[in-house]
């Protein structure tokens, strides 16, 4: 990734780059729709904060961030805009950001709460992200 120095030109150049990625899927007919899974009457954090794969993140578990970010985590609405570059400046900055919120789901996990944090990580080609396991 190309970077000109300045975090916050840097920021919007990504937004923009992962927004018009999700539009080309979306044109492809590509599998879109991020996918919304029930939330499970306890959800409480078990065993600490794990590292966790990037692609092991399938879904959500709040449907209203279901039409802010595409199956892949990128953004497709503008409206997620100023918080998705706050988060990547943190970052870029080094940061220490929180670890996100999921629960095992088919396989995988479904976010509870670090969707733009999650957006972000694979925006920026990380692999893992800290994570928070509920159940």
């Amino acid at each position: 990734m190309f970077k000109t120095g300045g975090a916050l030109i840097d920021a919007e150049t990504a937004f923009t780059r992962a927004r018009r990625g999700a539009r080309l899927r979306r044109l492809r007919r590509a599998r879109v729709q991020l996918p919304v899974y029930s939330t499970p009457h306890v959800v409480t954090a078990r065993g600490g904060v794990h590292e966790i794969p990037i692609e092991a993140i399938h879904g959500t578990l709040e449907p209203s961030r279901a039409t802010q970010f595409d199956a892949t985590f990128a953004p497709v609405r503008a409206s997620a805009r100023r918080r998705w570059e706050r988060v990547w400046i943190a970052e870029e900055r080094g940061v220490m950001l929180p670890p996100i919120s999921v629960v095992p789901v088919d396989g995988g996990y479904a976010v509870r709460d670090g969707h733009h944090r999650v957006s972000v990580a694979r925006a920026r080609g990380a692999i893992a992200i800290d994570a928070a396991i509920g159940y």
